[in-house]
């Protein structure tokens, strides 16, 4: 016989809510870490090309993996390739965490601005359904591009780790603000 606990008040997704202690908890926490990485951002940035090269390389390991356990699927090559190339970056990131950061501040800038530039494209052909917020959205990713382009190389000390500290710092306050919100909204 099968019970369902329905003390905990339900989401929108129909699943139970965590007590807002844990919201709390985790809001507090992932404030502190924004705080502390915003505080050292040129260490964080380093530090966040050495967790990119260390992903690098174990993602690389089981595509490679993944080829010899699925030979007969196909793509056999590619996938190999594909993985030591994995591995490849990876080994860079962490034997030259610096210049991997840069590397990886480069390839957002210009990710940020071609992204950007579709955007506004997009927006532009969409002006009767509310394309003006895809402009300013695509205007804004432009925006960004460019103040990294222009500032590189010395953008890439610190873009990596204001980007985190900033992800970090808003992330934590959401999961305050889901905590505080009153009991009705929650249901």
């Amino acid at each position: 016989m099968t019970t369902f606990d329905h003390s905990a008040p339900m989401g929108a997704t129909g699943l139970p809510q965590p007590p807002r202690w844990v919201c709390v908890l985790l809001g507090l926490f992932m404030v502190f870490a924004g705080l502390m990485v915003l505080g050292d951002i040129a260490f964080f940035t380093v530090v966040s090309a050495l967790f990119i090269g260390w992903m690098a390389i174990a993602a690389g390991a089981f595509e490679v993996f993944h080829a010899f356990w699925t030979k007969g699927w196909g793509g056999f090559v590619w996938q190999v390739i594909l993985g030591i190339l994995y591995i490849a970056f990876g080994v860079v990131l962490i034997s030259q965490p610096v210049a991997g950061a840069l590397l990886l501040t480069y390839v957002l800038g210009v990710a940020l601005l071609v992204s950007g530039a579709i955007r506004m494209l997009i927006g532009m052909g969409r002006w009767q359904q509310g394309g003006g917020i895809m402009i300013a959205s695509g205007l804004f990713g432009v925006i960004a591009g460019l103040i990294i382009l222009t500032g590189f190389p010395a953008t890439g000390l610190w873009v990596l780790g204001l980007l985190l500290g900033i992800d970090l710092l808003s992330h934590g306050i959401g999961w305050l603000v889901l905590a505080w919100r009153p009991a009705a909204a929650a249901a």
